[in-house]
């Protein structure tokens, strides 16, 4: 499985040089060359498996330089009860008799970014030794809030990293601020900006598309990365608990097999609901996807008008993660 950019197909790299550049040197973002497809059988017997054997068996579709043994490795590494609560990593909690509710708040932050950002650091280390960097990461992140704190976490002290994570002044909530600036680790480090996470994630793209600067880096021993979910390796286990949901449900005869249901995602940099999309792609019967947004409904009238307008007044509202008008994420839907 090959990888090109968004912006040029002719730009081709494995699987694990896509995690470690993070994003494309022409500013696009990875994406795979094909959707790999999963059969109705191919699902219900992810049923029989654990979460982290789900996602061994997800990710060897889309890793395939890498050996089942070390994606077995870095998922049994992530998913485990000492990090999630639970046994199942990701439940599912019944509301109704036509609502369910997807449990992703059970890991160390609290956030739903734990899914993909316990997992991440080992993909990418992983993935570091197979392209045969002799270099440091420097791992930059622009966060509304949860993402900071989860990359802080999951790359906390891990050798051959150093991350930065950047997040906009009065645009995070309190608790967030206060998890990022508590943070320990040894390879980590927190700034404020003046701005909001637009500003902030369009500046961590425009020092990713500066030669000069990225030559200078190398020069002292680093290549730029990004655990942020413009890195496909962030974007990739957020498919697995699309697809673990559906076999779940029918593994528990709460839906038949084929039968469809709807997703709906709170939805800000569209990384989510795109991890969604994916899932429906690969074969899992899902029949709409829902886009939920707050005030800040630039991809709500995008869906609706086919016309994306991020010229418009920024709100902070009480949900900063969805506070955003750049959505990354849909360069690699359209």
């Amino acid at each position: 499985m090959l990888y090109h950019s968004s912006r040029d197909k002719s730009v081709e790299v494995s699987a694990s040089e896509a995690i470690v550049k993070g994003l494309c040197s022409d500013g696009g973002l990875f994406v795979p060359e094909k959707i790999p497809y999963l059969s109705l059988d191919e699902i219900v017997a992810l049923g029989n498996m654990s979460y982290s054997e789900r996602a061994t068996e997800i990710f060897s579709l889309f890793l395939t330089d890498f050996r089942k043994n070390e994606i077995k490795d870095c998922t049994g590494k992530a998913y485990t009860k000492e990090k999630f609560e639970t046994d199942t990593i990701a439940p599912i909690y019944k509301l109704n008799d036509h609502t369910y509710i997807l449990e992703l708040w059970h890991g160390p932050t609290c956030a739903f970014k734990d899914m993909a950002l316990q997992i991440l650091p080992y993909l990418l280390t992983t993935s570091m030794e197979k392209t045969g960097t002799d270099k440091k990461v420097a791992i930059l992140v622009a966060t509304s809030g949860d993402t900071g704190k989860a990359a802080l976490e999951g790359f906390r002290d891990v050798d051959g990293t150093k991350i930065f994570v950047f997040y906009p002044t009065g645009g995070v909530s309190e608790i967030q601020k206060l998890q990022m600036q508590t943070q320990e680790g040894d390879n980590v480090g927190v700034y404020a900006i003046e701005g909001n996470f637009d500003d902030a994630q369009s500046g961590v793209k425009k020092i990713f598309s500066d030669n000069e600067f990225k030559a200078k880096l190398r020069e002292r021993g680093y290549e730029l990365s990004s655990a942020n979910s413009i890195n496909w390796g962030r974007l990739l286990p957020q498919i697995v608990y699309y697809v673990s949901s559906y076999a779940e449900l029918v593994k528990n005869k709460e839906i038949s097999c084929g039968e469809e249901i709807n997703v709906c995602v709170p939805t800000g940099n569209f990384g989510n609901i795109l991890a969604a999309y994916y899932a429906k792609e690969m074969g899992v019967p899902i029949k709409k996807l829902i886009c939920a947004s707050n005030s800040n409904n630039v991809l709500t009238e995008f869906i609706r008008t086919g016309v994306y307008n991020k010229n418009r007044a920024f709100v902070q509202t009480i949900s900063p993660s969805m506070d955003i008008l750049i959505s990354r994420n849909l360069e690699r839907l359209l």
